[in-house]
């Protein structure tokens, strides 16, 4: 009896053992991959919070700092989980530990969701941490925290496979900075973080539903605070499905071993 549920167990021990990997290596520099991202939310949190918060609004009923707390957790998120994914992966292949990572018998679904599970927990625990510190600046009504949180969650899942991807295709790290500088970064400020996207004029309203963070944004704020631009099945039909698309195009890869021998 014993020996058959070592044997249930056996073929899942390569991800456990990469996943507890994942996580002991960002926990081993908690200043870089938590304090540091805390610490850039929280100066944000204090200029639109304790200076702006109460003095401007942009939603009726709601205090600015209310509207903008809640960006302020999504993008911690996002910008955390994708970095643990692609940092990690990418200096496996810089480094060539990789090499010796695809001869183990971990499979490829294992692989992904190995990086995939440690970068969330990265992404959730600083989003969580965020959330805390704004509660001195302002209180949120949490109008359904069910679905924020699973809109956290498809931020944090959909993030990590964009992170596989770009370490996959990264040559060398200011390729891999441009993801994060020239990609997330300017998607992030234009999906509404800082501004509601209704209040933008006609041709910069209308293209910003085409930003695929907006709906993320404004999905995971519609379910805090109970308004947003769009509804609560379109902000999360569209993160799902991209997020999916994302999963099967790093699984695509990773199971090809698209450039990870090279």
């Amino acid at each position: 009896m014993m020996g058959s549920g070592l044997d249930r167990f056996y073929p899942w021990l390569p991800f456990w053992t990469l996943l507890r990997k994942e996580i002991r290596r960002f926990w081993r520099v908690a200043t870089q991959t938590i304090l540091t991202p805390i610490v850039t939310a929280s100066l944000y949190l204090f200029v639109f919070g304790a200076t702006l918060g109460t003095r401007l609004s942009v939603i009726e009923g709601f205090s600015y700092a209310q509207f903008v707390i809640p960006g302020l957790i999504i993008m911690g998120v996002i910008n955390n989980s994708f970095a643990n994914t692609s940092s990690s992966l990418f200096m496996s292949r810089y480094l060539g530990g990789i090499v010796e990572l695809l001869v183990t018998p971990v499979t490829p679904t294992q692989f992904i969701m190995a990086y995939t599970l440690a970068a969330m927990i990265r992404g959730l625990l600083v989003g969580t941490i965020v959330w805390l510190i704004s509660t001195l600046f302002a209180g949120l009504p949490w109008a359904s925290p069910l679905f924020a949180i699973l809109m956290a969650m498809t931020a944090s899942f959909l993030f990590a496979q964009f992170g596989l991807i770009a370490a996959i295709y990264a040559n060398n790290f200011d390729t891999l900075s441009m993801f994060s500088n020239f990609v997330i970064l300017p998607l992030i400020y234009l999906g509404g973080v800082f501004y509601p996207v209704s209040i933008l004029p006609a041709p910069w309203r209308a293209l910003s539903y085409f930003n695929p963070l907006f709906y993320l944004i404004d999905g995971f704020r519609h379910a805090i605070i109970g308004v947003g631009d769009t509804s609560y099945l379109v902000a999360f039909g569209v993160s799902a499905t991209l997020a999916a698309t994302l999963f099967v195009w790093a699984a695509w890869m990773i199971g090809k071993g698209y450039r990870l021998r090279s």
